[in-house]
């Protein structure tokens, strides 16, 4: 089992690049907002190296103003030696911390006692799935490729967590499921990070770059914290202002809502489906709004179309399109990406479908 948990992570590191290394002010900018969850309680940080991981870093030196109650940080056998050329032994790694009686002390790590596990350290080994049930709250960045399963097993062993991502995992049926029973939620700080990768990550032409110590950095503009942590953010109500008309709102072709391109144009005076960016979840509040359902998925539509072909600026493609997401009819085939499906249509980006929960007043 073991070495087949090995394989399969090692894998998808080798083919979707999971090795991204969250930067400490964006740990800061974030866990500011929730500190009054963690006093008396166990925080694991289970994909954390503790001698380079800037969450152990946070945690260990806020110990004592979050009155933990132990600090858990665990490796992977193979994470830290593509990047730090560390942990080259035959064990994964873990260590516990309770504290010290200094202030704003973060410890050296090999002082605290950093001990090997019989396994590879992966979080669905035996070894770390006793670790997290020793835990109240996980806090870490996962790997991006592995996101459903690694946030499936917190849902199943009814973990509190904050934990980072990509936005696409919104699109995730399993994940969006979790956003639209108000099971899980986005935290504060959602966009723009920057990530340390290993050195064998390759040039990008985009949002990749090396610092002077030849260090590579990747950056992503679509980050979100995903929490079941309840913050005040979430109880805040989004302010409307404008005003519903037909020109501005019109209606998808094959969806019964209302197309809203930007959430800070939400009309406050319609009360129907309406279908907005993934940016709204950054917005949410469930007791102004509720969520129905995403494009593309089973929300149902009102038409099914038969050839289509697509359309970009006028011109025809070669190939034919599969599934469509949200379109709107439109008048000739203008600017942008259209469809032919016996008259022109506009696709749209994937969209949520939302609905006011009360009435304009």
């Amino acid at each position: 089992m073991a070495k087949a948990l090995n394989r399969s992570l090692s894998d998808a590191k080798l083919a979707r690049e999971d090795e991204f290394y969250t930067q400490l002010p964006d740990i800061e900018r974030e866990l500011r907002h929730h500190k009054k969850h963690f006093e008396g309680k166990v925080v694991y940080l289970n994909c954390d190296d503790p001698r380079v991981s800037n969450f152990f870093h946070y945690f260990s030196y806020n110990f004592e103003k979050l009155g933990l109650k132990k600090l858990i940080a665990t490796c992977y056998k193979s994470q830290n030696a593509d990047l730090w050329s560390q942990n080259d032994s035959e064990h994964a790694i873990y260590l516990e911390y309770a504290g010290d009686v200094n202030n704003n002390y973060s410890p050296d790590p090999e002082e605290v006692g950093i001990r090997p596990l019989n396994g590879d350290g992966d979080f669905r080994s035996a070894e770390s799935i006793e670790l997290l049930k020793q835990a109240d709250i996980v806090v870490t960045n996962p790997p991006f490729s592995l996101f459903r399963e690694y946030l499936r097993q917190l849902v199943e062993h009814d973990k509190k967590f904050l934990i980072l991502a990509n936005q696409n995992a919104i699109t995730y049926r399993d994940v969006f499921l979790l956003l639209k029973e108000n099971k899980i939620w986005l935290g504060y700080n959602n966009g723009q990070m920057e990530f340390k990768v290993p050195d064998y990550y390759e040039p990008r032409a985009t949002r990749y770059w090396q610092d002077e110590d030849g260090q590579k950095w990747r950056s992503f503009g679509n980050m979100c914290w995903f929490t079941n942590l309840d913050i005040s953010k979430r109880h805040e109500e989004l302010i409307l202002y404008r005003t519903y008309n037909t020109t501005d709102y019109p209606k998808y072709d094959n969806y019964d809502a209302i197309e809203v391109s930007k959430v800070v144009d939400i009309p406050i005076d319609y009360n129907d489906v309406m279908g907005v960016p993934l940016t709204f979840l950054d917005k949410y509040n469930p007791g102004q709004f509720e969520i129905l359902g995403l494009s593309g998925t089973d929300y149902p539509t009102t038409k099914k179309y038969g050839k289509k072909e697509r359309v970009v600026d006028g011109e025809r493609m070669k190939s034919n399109t599969g599934t469509l997401g949200c379109v709107i009819r439109t008048d000739s085939f203008g600017a942008g990406t259209h469809f032919d499906v016996g008259y022109p249509v506009k696709g749209i980006y994937r969209r949520l479908f939302i609905r006011r929960k009360r009435p304009a007043s």
